[in-house]
């Protein structure tokens, strides 16, 4: 009698579930792989946007440099021609204090060496462009004061007798 197998040998059972598990394990590797190739790609995506946006970066900051330092440039070449009338001021200045005059607190104070009295003094100033001495601060009073001349100051009270105004017709103040 012949017998027929419905049932599959061994051998082939065991070559099937073989293939199956290679199957499932070459599933399983293909998965991977593209699981990596997606990271991998997200990964290099961000590394371009990230290099992208350091060049944008550097070129604005170029940009802002270059635009600070034409700024820069100006500023020094402004405060060079500042520093060319300040030292022709100075000349000016110098010539003066040579002939009799004294700088202080942004102002030339002329120093007479001829006695004379409270008009003659302010005629005599007046043509040399000047006036008697307005005292608007204490250390513009301490100034004259440290001349140790006497000297008058454009104080008078020649338009009302006891009302004390300058010569440029402000009151006298006693703060």
């Amino acid at each position: 009698m012949l017998y027929v197998s419905t049932e599959p040998d061994s051998s082939r059972r065991r070559l099937v579930l073989v293939a199956a598990v290679c199957l499932g394990l070459l599933c399983v590797l293909l998965a991977g792989i593209i699981g990596l190739s997606v990271t991998y790609n997200r990964d290099i995506k961000e590394s371009e946007d990230k290099m992208n946006n350091l060049f944008l970066s550097f070129s604005l900051y170029k940009i802002n440099a270059t635009e600070e330092r034409d700024q820069l440039q100006i500023r020094y070449n402004n405060l060079t021609k500042e520093k060319g009338h300040i030292q022709a001021k100075l000349f000016v200045i110098e010539q003066h204090c040579q002939e009799g005059w004294r700088y202080f607190d942004s102002r030339l104070y002329f120093l007479s060496t001829k006695e004379k009295n409270w008009e003659e003094s302010r005629q005599d100033c007046q043509g040399r462009g000047a006036d008697l001495v307005i005292i608007n601060s204490t250390e513009e009073q301490t100034f004259v004061f440290n001349l140790h001349l006497r000297a008058w100051i454009g104080l008078t009270d020649s338009v009302t007798e006891g009302t004390w105004k300058w010569v440029d017709g402000t009151s006298l103040t006693t703060e």
